[in-house]
């Protein structure tokens, strides 16, 4: 694929306009003869600084925002934001999107509300995709990537392979870095849903008003006027998201307990399924729903609002309809195991008010007791910790505090910040053995809840991942005490 510097940067200078462009990128590693290189500044490092590296490994031109960089062999095109500007080309570079692209952020149940997404686009006959955490998932399987929001070129690149390959709807994770870091730039998005917000990420944006700002950008700036807007009205945060939105002017749906288009009317636990009872649009609806948890109802809706919005209301019945036989998204409220009458479950919870929601959803299926074992990651916000730490020890009746992916910090002092609020727990550090240990204490009617690592295979200990998975310890564990 090749295409002029012209085609995919604007106002190019005449030296750089005419060159034939084989692939753009932002990291010197990956520059190859006839590629652009576009230099971020990150972080820790400004991009520039491998400027000569990536001519020498074959840049035909170099991009960025500084007024003039002296020394280099090629042409350099100064830009005033290269970080829309470098999404903007990609989008250039790899033009096609499925017709059809609704975003998801929030601090929990992107992933969920971006797979429901999918199903449901499938129900209403369309050819669908999700795209996130989890990677890219389609009918046919999981497929590549597996970041929230992946870099600009990653992601167009995505996008042009879905289109081409006849995705039409793609339902896709919006996360507030990615957002904020304009990798969504050039996307055209039909619309996007906020599902809730809490405690996250602050070591990057600082404090939580800042964390909220940089996820209403979605709303305010990157989608078009006549966009739709879905809101979970029984987030946290809704009601300050949405008249933000409201005020925006675009077409806006609320669901939940609170909503006034897809509302929940009752919802009533029945063995390990729920009964709801739900108006969409005026209409009434019965669904005997198969997932736990009171916040899945909630992604459901949220998820069949987007839907019904891309699509029109014609398909509210067969999209509701579709929600009796809705499929839970790997690692969130999974069900993995039974022993002894007690059921085992894997958790991405990794945040306070993830936590506190898994731990109240699954109390009304407890008629023993319920376990917890958790950790926190390394190099993240350290003052969720002992927060995390309380809300274990009050939802749940046995606690053991473990390593989650303690990176570069030392286990022992993340566990002893979690631990000084975790009243009455225990402290195992191997994950490993804290699974295999709650696993052989459980007795019928118990659940144990293995929250914080979810769907990932691998355990960040220092700068290597070494191979773990909570699904096979716990199977593990199961098979050991089984014989």
């Amino acid at each position: 694929m090749t295409k002029l510097f012209s085609d995919l940067f604007a106002n190019a200078q005449t030296d750089a306009a005419s060159l034939k462009v084989t692939g753009i990128t932002a990291d010197s590693r990956r520059v190859r003869p006839g590629y652009v290189f576009i230099a971020v500044p990150g972080v820790k490092v400004d991009g520039m600084q491998y400027a000569q590296q990536a001519v020498e490994a074959g840049a035909v031109a170099v991009v960025g925002e500084q007024a003039e960089v002296a020394g280099l062999s090629v042409p350099y095109h100064r830009v005033r934001d290269v970080r829309q500007a470098l999404s903007v080309a990609a989008s250039r570079m790899y033009p096609a999107q499925p017709e059809t692209i609704v975003a998801v952020t929030g601090t929990s149940g992107k992933s969920s509300v971006a797979d429901f997404s999918r199903q449901l686009f499938s129900a209403a006959g369309k050819s669908a995709a999700s795209l996130g955490t989890l990677g890219v998932i389609t009918d046919d399987g999981a497929a590549y990537g597996s970041l929230t929001t992946p870099d600009p070129i990653s992601l167009h690149e995505t996008l042009n392979r879905l289109a081409t390959n006849g995705i039409e709807c793609l339902a896709m994770e919006a996360s507030s870095h990615g957002i904020e870091q304009r990798r969504l730039e050039s996307v055209r998005l039909k619309g996007a849903a906020f599902t809730n917000l809490g405690r996250d990420h602050l070591d990057y944006h600082g404090t939580i008003e800042a964390y909220a700002e940089a996820k209403l950008r979605l709303f305010e700036e990157l989608l078009d006027d006549d966009a739709f807007a879905v809101v979970n009205a029984d987030g946290a945060y809704s009601d300050i998201f949405l008249p933000r939105i409201q005020k925006r002017g675009l077409r806006v749906t609320t669901t939940g307990l609170k909503g006034k288009d897809i509302r929940l009317l009752s919802a009533e636990v029945q063995n390990f399924h729920q009964m709801l009872v739900v108006e969409a649009y005026g209409e009434r609806f019965e669904i005997e729903f198969p997932l736990l948890g009171d916040f899945q109802v909630e992604n459901a809706l949220v998820a069949a609002a987007c839907v019904i919005n891309s699509e029109g209301k014609q398909v509210t019945g067969r999209v509701m309809k579709a929600l009796n036989g809705l499929m839970g998204v790997c690692g969130r409220l999974e069900k993995v195991g039974e022993i002894n009458g007690a059921m085992c479950i894997v958790d991405y919870s990794h945040k306070p008010d993830a936590l506190s929601h898994v731990l109240d959803a699954v109390r009304p299926f407890v008629t023993g007791r319920l376990f917890c074992v958790f950790g926190c990651g390394g190099d993240r916000d350290r003052g969720k910790r002992p927060i995390m730490g309380q809300i274990a020890s009050e939802k749940a009746d046995v606690v053991i505090v473990t390593d989650d992916n303690p990176r570069s910090e030392e286990p022992g002092a993340i566990r002893a910040e979690i631990m000084a609020e975790a009243k009455g727990a225990r402290e195992i550090g191997d994950r490993s053995l804290a699974i295999h240990t709650a696993v052989s204490e459980l007795q019928s009617g118990d659940i144990l809840i293995v929250a914080g690592k979810g769907h990932e295979t691998g355990q960040i200990v220092g700068e290597k991942t070494l191979p773990f998975s909570d699904h096979a310890e716990i199977r593990s564990a199961i098979v050991g005490c089984s014989k």
